[in-house]
């Protein structure tokens, strides 16, 4: 492997002074970053480098040469992160970016062991082929996938659908889809969460199937929690909200450096019940716990004997991929804090790191979705306790909304004619479906009049009928693949990828970058051995100006690149970064009010923050998808490219997808 030994990478500024020294320059913040160690055992560290690589593990050494070990993986990762662009890591022009196939020939040289996970690749290809066929690269999925697009295709005989992605301008629809929903339905409950946790409810085949399905995969224990679906990630945080003791335990403590509308909803709740709200704030640039102010919010309840409240922890970043410590579970725990964790920005599999033996927490809420890259709709899970459960009030807020059943799918027929979209603008045609030599769907011309529900219902009765699956059992082959892939291969997989796009996007310059300023900025951990697979970053342009996040993610998405968007809050800025605090903060606060008629409003530092594009990776995500998105945002060097995209846009008499 073609990888520098330490001492050159250091003297590479010294020596060379032109690009090299420029090289040089690039990778010292990211080995010190690297050298800056977790070593609370959150994740293993495996031998990335295999034999090429130069750190050994000795059985019989003491605990500080396996600090020393550690110190090294991550120090030796680094380089190798560093070795896996072209040796000429600056890009100016998107047009001297290398080729694909050059570019994967260095990543895996810098990370030979990324070949040992060519499982998720098969899996993909056999499973996910939807993917390739539409050239769809997806990085905006959030939670679990439970089924997989073949499964839907084989047990449900679908043609092929348009791509839905969960971003704010997925593609126009170009072909009828079937009725939905597939696999199962939700059905709303009126009850109340603490009646539902403590004396349970009837259930369904497919419910008691999944149930005990979702908590396999999560390596819950039935013996020891009780699980409720809700209808999804807000609605779980809403529920418990509504239903926790705030006026006994009156504080919300929270840990997100990023705005989040589930923590939204449960924010106001609180406060509407007597709860006391608070957050954890996070230091700029780095986007780190400020520990010592976390520390002391928590308390300490043998000197304070106050009664303290909820504790919500997800453990990591859904933005910024920074991953926080375990023992802040405890902390809160042993000064009398109820624990809530927030599973759903956790990739697969990384609930068996989490050893619920040793940090139990209280409540438990993930999410769920139907099919990656096809069917981002799916519910929510909230798992309690049962020796918290006691905790649990009942509430008239919370038997309105939020608690769900599933259910076998509707049959066409229990539609209502309004889910019947009656303006569809394309041309008179037949088209043969697949898998079914009798049934011709006719598509109608905005002209002619659409076709009435009893005519849809005819079509496609027959199909329906011999796609119905024949039992109510249920199986999640999403879920199938990840457990067969295993902790291990997932986390590598996801390390080795999310680490290159970082060094790729860091790479990016433009062409006069002799004013300082740069085409890419990313938010929270950047090279880094134990960050996420999620990253929070922004585009500028070459006087130094943010890109609006939505327009880069409104261009992603016509060159088929599903991205997210959000807003990073709760920073905490030193004396050092004083000056930043008015450029980054203030201005995203003129942004959410400009246009409104408020005159002198005042401006609540707590409720700025930073809008920032996000993309996260999940153990489908390959290289190709990686290096596309580097390849898209590499075009922004050019001064003029938003200005050609609208033009070109115009031109063509297209218009964006509006949410």
């Amino acid at each position: 492997m073609n990888v520098k030994n330490p001492s050159e990478i250091k003297q590479a500024p010294e020596a060379n002074k032109g690009k090299e020294g420029k090289r040089g320059k690039m990778l010292s913040p990211c080995i010190r970053e690297a050298s800056e160690t977790c070593l609370h055992g959150c994740c293993p560290a495996p031998n990335f480098l295999g034999n090429h690589g130069s750190s050994t593990s000795n059985p019989s050494s003491t605990p500080k040469s396996t600090e020393t070990v550690v110190t090294t993986f991550r120090y030796d990762f680094t380089l190798a992160t560093a070795s896996s662009l072209c040796p000429d890591t600056q890009f100016t022009n998107h047009e001297s970016l290398p080729s694909l196939q050059e570019s994967y020939s260095y990543f895996i040289k810098a990370y030979p062991q990324f070949s040992q996970t060519d499982q998720a690749d098969h899996i993909r290809a056999h499973e996910y082929y939807h993917l390739t066929l539409s050239n769809q690269v997806c990085l905006d999925y959030i939670g679990h996938g439970l089924f997989s697009y073949s499964q839907q295709q084989t047990q449900y005989n679908y043609p092929t659908p348009t791509i839905a992605s969960t971003s704010s301008s997925p593609p126009p629809p170009q072909l009828l889809h079937f009725p939905e929903p597939i696999f199962f339905d939700i059905s709303y409950k009126s009850v109340n969460l603490h009646t539902q946790v403590v004396y349970g409810g009837q259930e369904s085949e497919v419910e008691f199937e999944m149930r005990k399905r979702i908590m396999g995969y999560m390596n819950i224990s039935e013996c020891d929690y009780t699980m409720v679906f809700t209808a999804n990630q807000s609605s779980a945080f809403k529920l418990l909200a509504d239903c926790y003791p705030f006026q006994k335990n009156p504080s919300l403590l929270t840990v997100y450096d990023y705005k989040c509308e589930a923590v939204d909803v449960m924010t106001e709740s609180s406060k509407k019940r007597g709860g006391r709200v608070m957050s954890a704030e996070f230091s700029w640039p780095n986007m780190r716990i400020q520990s010592r102010k976390l520390r002391k919010r928590i308390g300490n309840m043998k000197k304070t004997r106050k009664k303290q409240g909820l504790f919500v922890f997800p453990l990591q970043s859904r933005m910024t991929g920074a991953r926080y410590s375990y023992m802040w579970m405890s902390i809160a725990q042993e000064n009398g804090w109820h624990v809530l964790l927030d599973a759903c920005s956790l990739g697969p599999k990384d609930m068996d790191t989490l050893g619920l033996s040793l940090f139990q927490p209280d409540f438990l809420i993930c999410s769920f979705f139907k099919v990656f890259g096809e069917n981002p709709s799916g519910f929510g899970c909230l798992f309690v306790k049962k020796s918290s459960a006691s905790v649990l009030k009942d509430s008239t807020f919370a038997s309105s909304i939020g608690i769900v059943s599933l259910v076998p799918p509707s049959k066409p027929s229990e539609y209502s004619e309004d889910s019947i979209s009656m303006d569809i603008e394309t041309d008179k045609k037949q088209s043969k479906l697949e898998n079914s030599k009798s049934h011709e769907i006719e598509e109608v011309s905005i002209k002619q009049k659409a076709p009435s529900l009893s005519e849809l219902m005819e079509l496609d009765r027959d199909h329906f009928e011999s796609s119905q699956p024949k039992s109510a059992e249920i199986e999640c082959r999403g879920l199938d693949h990840a457990d067969s892939l295993g902790l291990v291969l997932i986390s590598s997989r996801a390390r080795y990828l999310i680490n290159w796009l970082v060094n790729a996007l860091m790479s990016l310059q433009h062409p006069h970058s002799q004013y300082g300023h740069q085409l890419v900025r990313i938010y929270g951990p950047k090279i880094k051995f134990e960050r996420g697979p999620s990253l929070a970053f922004n585009v500028f342009d070459w006087k130094g100006e943010k890109i609006d996040p939505l327009i880069v993610q409104k261009l992603a998405d016509r060159n088929n690149i599903s991205l997210s968007n959000g807003i990073l809050n709760h920073i905490g800025f030193s004396d050092k970064h004083e000056e930043e605090r008015e450029t980054k903060l203030e201005k995203c606060a003129s942004d959410q009010v400009e246009g409104s008629n408020v005159v002198n409003k005042r401006k609540d530092e707590r409720h700025s923050g930073i809008s920032v594009v996000t993309a996260a990776l999940g153990f489908l995500t390959n290289f190709e998808d990686i290096y596309r998105l580097w390849a898209f945002v590499s075009r922004f060097s050019d001064a003029d490219f938003v200005e050609k995209e609208r033009w070109r846009y115009m031109a063509l008499n297209q218009s964006t997808v509006e949410i």
